[in-house]
């Protein structure tokens, strides 16, 4: 189940994947459990990082615009 988690969408699918294998019994729900508490974290990570990218975008314009 290895997989390059980079953006929310990698995170909703690989959780949703997740769900249906431990529903099916493919993964234990202990495993599960601790996958999903680190996809969380993962998830606020991708968010920070997003807010940051859109935030330094914002301060360039206004800079752009400022110096005009």
């Amino acid at each position: 189940m290895a997989r390059r988690l980079q953006t929310m969408s990698d995170v909703r699918r690989y959780l949703a994947n997740l769900i249906n294998e431990a529903d099916a019994d493919k993964v234990s729900i202990e495993k599960a459990t601790k996958l999903s508490y680190m996809a969380n974290i993962l998830k606020g990570i991708i968010q920070s990082g997003d807010f940051e990218e859109r935030l330094a975008a914002l301060e360039a314009q206004l800079n752009k615009a400022g110096g005009k």
